[in-house]
């Protein structure tokens, strides 16, 4: 029996292109959607929708055609995030997979990048170029320093072998404390209060779920050193924006880099855009790649065509 694939991605023609270079057995891509559901007649959407049993798909495109799925089995997700196809009003009778481990070495790149900026103090010395001025800074090292690294899954292990490249130690922190290679310790979530404290940087990879909402509220982010550094290259409601603003004012010294947010694009107006000590990128950190993406939809795909079970399968009731 042949299968009808739906692209709902910004970037379908690439999407097309790569599949087509697979030869997928029995995969038909059908009329493929980019646009919201109010862009269509009604009768588009139904003549697209029904044909489809498997969808490859950014979630927040695919939130919005769900209600008129009728033959949707298997939902490949072109991120790592599903947030939008999570929301208890829009059906689940599907399998939905999604992307990962692709992200560690990017996300690394990312962390590795602006700490080592930091405490080589790359910003002084171009500075000091421009003065045509020969003064040497500060010297500061990894080595030694405490990581603590929220969340322990694909990309959070990577994030700590490289920081074990650099000297550095690592915690990390998940629901149960279930032991994980690549850490030097392992610990519930709910002792993050212990762990700050000690903390000289911390990056926040949590998936957006209720337990991992404001975990990095006002009780703990005053409990940070005046010298720390922190991540959230996870999900934006992590996070209390405000409570990090206090923080980082209190202590210039302190420097966050915020790369993910509950809204985005983060508003003109919001006065973090503001603050000196913060760095602001617009969920950058570690982009899905189509050749990435339709590496794993083609591997996922024999699977499927073999009654075997699929990688990377969200759990429902737990977000991720």
């Amino acid at each position: 029996m042949a299968h009808k694939l739906l692209l709902l991605t910004r970037e379908n023609d690439q999407y097309r292109q790569l599949l087509a270079q697979q030869s997928l057995f029995d995969l038909e891509i059908v009329e493929d959607i980019t646009g919201h559901i109010g862009d269509r007649p009604d009768n588009s959407i139904s003549d697209n929708i029904h044909q489809a049993d498997i969808w490859l798909a950014e979630p927040h495109l695919a939130a919005a055609m769900l209600p008129h799925a009728t033959k949707l089995k298997w939902i490949q997700s072109t991120f790592a995030g599903v947030d939008a196809l999570m929301k208890p009003s829009l059906p689940h009778d599907y399998l939905l997979t999604n992307i990962r481990g692709v992200f560690g070495p990017l996300m690394s790149e990312y962390v590795f990048g602006y700490l080592l900026s930091h405490y080589r103090q790359h910003a002084q010395y171009t500075q000091q170029q421009h003065q045509q001025l020969w003064q040497p800074g500060q010297y500061r090292t990894l080595q030694g320093l405490q990581l603590l690294i929220l969340g322990t899954g694909s990309i959070a292990q990577h994030l700590a072998r490289t920081a074990h490249h650099f000297g550095m130690i690592v915690s990390g922190l998940n629901r149960q404390g279930a032991l994980v290679k690549d850490f030097d310790r392992i610990d519930t979530i709910d002792k993050l209060a212990d762990y700050i404290p000690a903390a000289d940087v911390i990056v926040s990879v949590l998936p957006n779920t209720p337990h991992t909402t404001l975990v990095l509220n006002a009780a703990n982010l005053c409990l940070l050193k005046p010298d720390a550094m922190i991540f959230n290259i996870g999900r934006g409601n992590a996070i209390d924006l405000a409570a990090l603003q206090t923080e980082l004012t209190l202590c210039p010294q302190r420097r966050a880099i915020v790369d993910v947010f509950e809204q985005e694009p983060l508003p003109a107006n919001h006065p973090l855009w503001h603050c000196d000590n913060v760095t602001i990128t617009p969920h950058i950190a570690a982009p899905s790649f189509p050749q990435q993406v339709v590496q794993i939809f083609t591997e996922n795909y024999c699977l499927w065509q073999q009654s075997k079970p699929l990688q990377y399968i969200v759990d429902a009731n737990q977000g991720y």
